[in-house]
């Protein structure tokens, strides 16, 4: 394993636990829930159809006719919704998750709940968008080391705000915040677990094709649960406003991000 691109790689999964940090410095309420849900969804939504879903276009246009490469990134991003509602069925419901906080004198068990829920779709996509980025990260630093540092700074900006999507609900779910940073931090460290089972296990399955399949697959995870959770939680009624605000920041913070490292 090449010691600097492994390390570059390890260094963006690890900006998430900075995410999460920002997540946890102020106490949790309803409305900095809807802003977090919001803002997830943004960051998600732009990540996806502003940076993954062109660069994936304009790599199987490349080899396709414009239809055939359309056809094919709509089917990868398919698949991608298909798994992420799939996940979500393997998820417990709210009705079972708000027993774990029937008894705790603070009340806001079923809130709690939803918040429980909207933390681990939001990580679960993530984790999937994280494993082949890391895989990205590391092969950009083995062809060479400048566009490596590029790839991995970029990478690492990127996850600063989600790891603070991820660390918010779960710190107004259980008011802890370590745990919260905690998860935060596991969801940023599938970047370097995807490259290691890339360069040991995998190299010879990650041709250009399946990693930007992979990716536009990811993509898709991302847009169900920007679309099924993030966006219902941001917008319920009560913190409609906040959460609009959360959005209009992430998309804005992301396309920012994207155009300044491109």
């Amino acid at each position: 394993m090449p010691a600097a691109p492994f390390t570059l790689t390890l260094l963006a999964g690890l900006s998430t636990a900075l995410g999460g940090v920002l997540a946890v410095l102020f106490r949790p309420t309803a409305r900095g829930l809807a802003v977090s849900a919001g803002f997830a969804a943004g960051v998600m939504l732009t990540v996806s159809l502003a940076d993954l879903a062109p660069q994936c276009l304009a790599f199987y246009g490349s080899y396709l006719a414009p239809l055939a490469s359309g056809l094919a990134a709509a089917a990868l991003l398919g698949l991608g919704c298909v798994t992420a509602a799939l996940l979500g069925r393997l998820l417990p419901e709210e009705a079972d998750l708000a027993a774990r906080f029937a008894k705790d004198a603070a009340g806001g068990s079923a809130a709690r709940a939803a918040a429980l829920r909207l933390a681990c779709t939001t990580t679960l996509a993530l984790v999937a968008h994280n494993l082949p980025e890391g895989v990205l990260t590391l092969f950009a630093g083995v062809a060479d080391a400048r566009l490596g540092l590029r790839t991995a700074l970029a990478v690492a900006l990127h996850n600063i705000p989600e790891g603070l999507a991820v660390a918010a609900p779960f710190y107004y779910a259980d008011r802890r915040r370590l745990r919260a940073v905690g998860m935060a931090l596991g969801s940023g460290l599938a970047e370097p677990l995807g490259a290691v089972l890339a360069y040991w296990l995998l190299r010879g399955l990650f041709t250009p094709g399946f990693l930007n399949g992979t990716m536009l697959a990811a993509a898709g995870i991302m847009l169900w649960v920007s679309a099924d959770t993030l966006l219902p939680q941001a917008l319920a009624p009560g913190h409609r406003l906040a959460g609009s605000g959360g959005f209009a920041a992430g998309c804005l913070l992301m396309l920012v991000s994207i155009a300044a490292l491109t």
